[in-house]
């Protein structure tokens, strides 16, 4: 049975219709042992199926350990979102937990984005993170009833098109419920860059680049 609605598959069929480059979705499942793997695999395969600049990968996050680690990836169902289809560009874009509901929005979002290899963030911004010298790991937990949280996700995600240095997740909160109570993680969005800097709720730009350079200052 499709997840999507024929009518929102003709909306993406339209949108997609102008993407530049192609995207890859890196799919990380194990069916047997994840409870939103087999959902999280069938939402890539008919957003791959609406363009032709939409490629799929799939992999056993067991059988395929060696991709899972050249990727980073902890846990699933993940899905990883390059740009490109031969040696494809890996901004460190991340999606842990299946993103469904309002985060469906995130992951459409996500594809122009990274088809278009242009952020949309402020020049201020831009230059920020062009003199980072610090590795930073953005987590953005969330839940799909969460209608702030894909503005969170999205700004997070940008960031780490900007730069190599940066890796942005999105985490889902109930999936993921060590995690969430590791970071206390009492409502959403909640991001935690680097283990110790958090921020609450669905923040501007400016607020998330002011979280930033804390988390560098405690870096250095």
């Amino acid at each position: 049975m499709a997840l999507l609605r024929e009518e929102d598959r003709n909306a993406l069929r339209q949108q997609f219709a102008a993407l530049d480059e192609p995207v890859t979705l890196a799919v990380f499942t194990q069916e047997m042992e994840c409870q939103y793997c087999r959902e999280t695999r069938q939402i890539a395969e008919e957003l791959a199926e609406l363009s032709g600049k939409i490629n799929l990968a799939v992999y056993d996050f067991v059988s395929d350990a060696d991709q899972a680690e050249a990727y980073g990836i902890d846990k699933i169902p993940a899905i990883s979102m390059l740009r490109g289809d031969e040696n494809p560009t890996d901004y460190g874009i991340r999606y842990y937990g299946i993103p469904s509901g309002y985060e469906f929005s995130s992951l459409v979002h996500d594809i122009v984005m990274v088809s278009s290899g242009e952020s949309g963030l402020s020049d201020q911004a831009k230059a920020m993170v062009a003199d980072l010298q610090t590795p930073l790991h953005l987590q953005v937990f969330v839940t799909p009833t969460c209608p702030y949280c894909p503005q969170a996700v999205r700004l997070a995600h940008q960031l780490a098109l900007e730069s190599d240095l940066i890796q942005a997740d999105m985490v889902e909160a109930i999936e993921f419920p060590h995690l969430s109570t590791r970071y206390q993680v009492q409502g959403v969005p909640r991001t935690v860059i680097n283990e110790t800097v958090h921020l609450e709720g669905a923040a501007p730009e400016a607020m998330l680049m002011a979280k930033v350079q804390e988390a560098v200052r405690q870096a250095a």
